[in-house]
């Protein structure tokens, strides 16, 4: 079991649409909404099952950004009209939540006398998206959760007993939508099964469905801290 908790400084980036009919009806996140870097808590558990069974690996994402901005031309959202040079209040929110059930690289890590293990399964990311804006009296929004399936490759190597380096890859591209998402991490062992790591993690999110049209990055560095045994 591995369990561990932290805390990830995300920086957003790219456009949010809902019902766009022109591209002036894309809204730049940073230029439009004035958002930020802002950090979240993140966590994440590890079970290796014994036999044939696939082990699990559940990881929660928070994500919310919010704040005041403004466009210098009138744009649409949802079909509605908003001004230009007038400030409007948006919130975007794209938490997700992952279950993957992997099977290591068989025999890898014992000949390798544990220094490398290569995981490999399906990921399912259920996410939670929501679009927001409002401007005095005019209001839209919409919010869309689905559960999008992904592929897993999970890589670690341990050179010695103190000292870890892991890479996660995750992703899927279909029609015109893909989500992408790595993690670096470095790991070291302080005191028997306790752990510190820090590293980075970069997202990329399109999605063309259901009158949404947005892609969105976030990248940034983060740490934790937890127990494996």
């Amino acid at each position: 079991i591995e369990a561990s908790a932290g805390f990830w400084n995300q920086d957003p980036s790219g456009y949010v649409g809902y019902k766009v009919q022109s591209e002036a009806d894309k809204i730049d996140v940073n230029q439009n909404l004035g958002y930020g870097k802002k950090t979240k808590p993140i966590g994440r558990v590890k079970i290796d099952l014994p036999l044939f069974l696939p082990n699990i690996y559940f990881m929660a994402t928070p994500m919310k950004f919010d704040g005041t901005g403004k466009k210098d031309v009138n744009f649409t959202f949802g079909g509605k009209t908003y001004s230009a040079q007038q400030t409007f209040y948006s919130e975007v929110k794209a938490d997700h939540y992952d279950i993957a059930l992997y099977y290591g690289v068989p025999f890898l890590k014992g000949l390798t006398k544990g220094v490398l293990n290569i995981e490999v399964g399906p990921n399912i990311r259920v996410l939670d998206l929501s679009l927001k804006v409002q401007q005095g009296s005019t209001t839209e929004s919409k919010k869309l959760t689905v559960a999008i399936p992904m592929l897993y490759v999970g890589a670690q190597v341990q050179p010695t007993k103190f000292f870890k380096a892991e890479g996660e890859f995750r992703g899927i591209s279909y029609n015109s939508s893909h989500y992408y998402d790595f993690i670096g991490r470095l790991k070291v062992y302080p005191y028997g099964p306790l752990f510190l790591a820090g590293g980075y993690r970069y997202e990329e999110l399109k999605v063309k469905e259901s009158d949404v049209d947005t892609k969105l990055k976030f990248k940034g560095p983060f740490v934790e801290a937890g127990f494996e045994f």
